[in-house]
């Protein structure tokens, strides 16, 4: 894999699960604050992209070998 790519992978990466945390956090306010249909699809919406930021990982992982 060119360096490019591996950087802009791993860019992804960091950038996407600084995403998944601001939705968990924002989840776990809304529910704080009795919100629970906004609670809920924050955290569907984080977890569809933690799935994501798993799926790179194990890319890069695997890139690594080669």
């Amino acid at each position: 894999m060119k360096s490019e790519t591996r950087t802009a992978l791993l860019q992804a990466y960091f950038g996407l699960q600084r995403v998944v945390f601001d939705l968990y956090a924002a989840s776990e306010a809304a529910f704080e604050n009795n919100d629970l249909s906004d609670a809920s699809l924050l955290a569907s919406r984080a977890d569809k992209l933690y799935e994501e930021v798993e799926n790179l990982d194990i890319l890069l992982i695997e890139m690594e070998g080669e």
